[in-house]
């Protein structure tokens, strides 16, 4: 019975660590970011949506990333949801970059002692502006979802893994070569992972290849 009793409790506080808690929390130019919290871990995973999506749409991912000990915290870019700033009414040449750092400031504030970003399309891009104007060791690792950072990718501060589908493509073409092309002067370490199909960022949770995905997202966050 006492062991019962202990299963049913543990799971009980899993459960409860992985809840979604919504909060926001300021940016550097004035803004307010509107999040949602996910687990309580030491290692915190900010992640940030495409054009096409908004915070929920991480839902799934981020109970993933909960249920393995991470701190995640899927924000809203401003323009999007509750999320306001400088620049909102057009969110794809918004300074998004203090958007991400808001988010990553928070989770170390809230306890996290490493803090990881994951961004698609969109997200991507301002994940790794943000890596690029951050302070050396703010950010531990990227993760870039069909995306590259719009600066340089040589000031690049994190380890990054870069997943892509082969033949994603944009009205202007592929996108991979724009992709390699930034992953080449990203510094080490640095993964390029290149799959079957042609969804987009995000979208590429919605194929038979998202299980993969999240599975080589989760290898790469969690290693030393």
């Amino acid at each position: 019975m006492r062991i019962f009793l202990a299963v049913i409790v543990a799971l009980v506080l899993a459960a409860v660590s992985q809840a979604q808690k919504a909060v926001s929390f300021p940016t550097a130019d004035g803004g307010v970011v509107s999040a949602d919290l996910y687990g309580a871990g030491e290692r915190g995973v900010v992640l940030a949506h495409g054009g096409r999506f908004k915070k929920g749409s991480w839902e799934k991912q981020a109970q993933a990333l909960a249920a393995a000990g991470f701190r995640v915290l899927a924000i809203d870019f401003r323009g999007y949801g509750q999320s306001r700033g400088p620049g909102d009414s057009d969110p794809m040449s918004a300074p998004l970059h203090l958007d991400v750092l808001a988010a990553v400031r928070y989770l170390r504030k809230s306890g996290a002692k490493k803090v990881s970003v994951v961004g698609a399309s969109m997200g991507g891009g301002a994940a790794g502006d943000a890596s690029i104007l951050s302070e050396p060791g703010e950010i531990d690792r990227l993760v870039f979802l069909g995306a590259a950072p719009n600066g340089p990718a040589e000031k690049l501060k994190a380890a990054s893994l870069f997943i892509v589908a082969r033949d994603d493509a944009s009205e202007d073409g592929l996108r991979l070569p724009g992709i390699r092309a930034q992953y080449e002067k990203d510094p080490q370490p640095k993964e390029l992972i290149i799959v079957d199909g042609s969804a987009h960022a995000q979208f590429l949770f919605q194929t038979d290849q998202g299980e993969k995905i999240m599975r080589e997202i989760l290898r790469f966050l969690s290693g030393k």
